[in-house]
């Protein structure tokens, strides 16, 4: 039996919204598990890629064994219901940029877990994966929207238990995502980050997320582009993503711009508009980057209202 699942890329944070917000875009990965008749082959991973910004030493230096992410995903799910792995074949036909904070590895991991728990006669619910897929990634802001589409809020609790919620993006909102040609990984982007911060940072960040969930909820505009600042990450990130400071001054006074934030842990940044001029943002970007050398892919979009869905089995 086989079993193809596509999932969305994702972005992250938004701002304010660090390792608890995120929302699903229209680019997508395919992941395709199949369940061999010959014994003793093992697992079988083949990727692929049709993006030209995917660097193929990275890609070439992706795990094709047990050690592989989307195996471990898959692994974990079987053990929960007391079984092993039979022989499996994984293929992954990515789209999704790797390192640009898109949430490519949120996207392999939700589809093999959806793959596997097809295979297996779907024993494990929405949340039963949600909670593995958090365990393999980490934190729940990008798995969360690439299984169920959409604006999600997501907080992992002490307990382990997952909680979220599905907001109601404005259909109105474009979404420009500016990937650049380097990449970053999220090990890298995690390591500046101090491990304290000043309490007023704390404050501002929490009081900007209220602003920010509030804003999508009520189609707010001009609470939105106050909503989406940060003190968290972004600052401290800042150094790692050459022209990110410019890019976001240059749209900071703009009307019909809400905000610019990093996406995930970066180097790709969402510019968030409502009734603007995208080729005007489009050519900011250009300009800005290609000051520094840097080549860009940009894309204007709405967001994927749809999460992970099963192609074939």
């Amino acid at each position: 039996m086989k079993v193809s699942v596509k999932v969305p890329a994702t972005s992250a944070n938004l701002g304010p919204g660090f390792d608890c917000l995120g929302l699903a875009l229209p680019i997508y990965n395919t992941i395709t598990i199949e369940e061999t008749v010959l014994p003793g082959t093992g697992i079988e991973i083949n990727l692929m890629s049709e993006e030209e910004v995917i660097d193929e030493m990275i890609f070439d230096n992706i795990p094709k064994d047990e050690n592989n992410i989307v195996y471990k995903a898959v692994e974990m799910l079987y053990n929960s219901i007391g079984q092993e792995p039979s022989e499996l074949k994984i293929n992954i036909q990515s789209q999704i940029p790797i390192t640009r904070g898109l949430g490519s590895s949120a996207a392999v991991i939700v589809g093999g877990l959806i793959a596997a728990n097809k295979l297996l006669g779907s024993p494990a619910d929405e949340t039963a994966l949600l909670s593995i897929a958090t365990e393999v990634e980490g934190h729940p802001d990008n798995v969360a929207p690439a299984i169920l589409g959409g604006f999600v809020m997501a907080s992992q609790e002490d307990d382990g238990s997952i909680v979220y919620r599905k907001l109601d993006w404005p259909q109105d909102w474009d979404i420009t995502v500016c990937i650049p040609d380097f990449e970053l990984s999220t090990n890298i982007a995690r390591s500046v980050l101090p491990e304290q911060i000043p309490m007023q940072d704390a404050i501002f960040n929490a009081k900007h997320l209220a602003m920010l969930v509030e804003a999508v909820n009520t189609k707010d505009t001009k609470l939105m582009k106050i909503a989406l600042q940060d003190k968290l990450h972004q600052p401290y990130r800042e150094k790692l993503v050459p022209g990110m400071r410019e890019i976001m001054e240059a749209f900071k006074h703009e009307d019909g711009v809400l905000g610019c934030v990093l996406s995930g842990a970066g180097p790709t940044m969402l510019i968030i508009s409502h009734k603007y001029d995208v080729d005007k943002i489009k050519s900011t970007v250009r300009e800005i980057w290609e000051g520094q050398s840097i080549k860009t892919d940009i894309r204007t979009l709405k967001i994927e209202p749809k999460g992970a869905e099963i192609l074939d089995a």
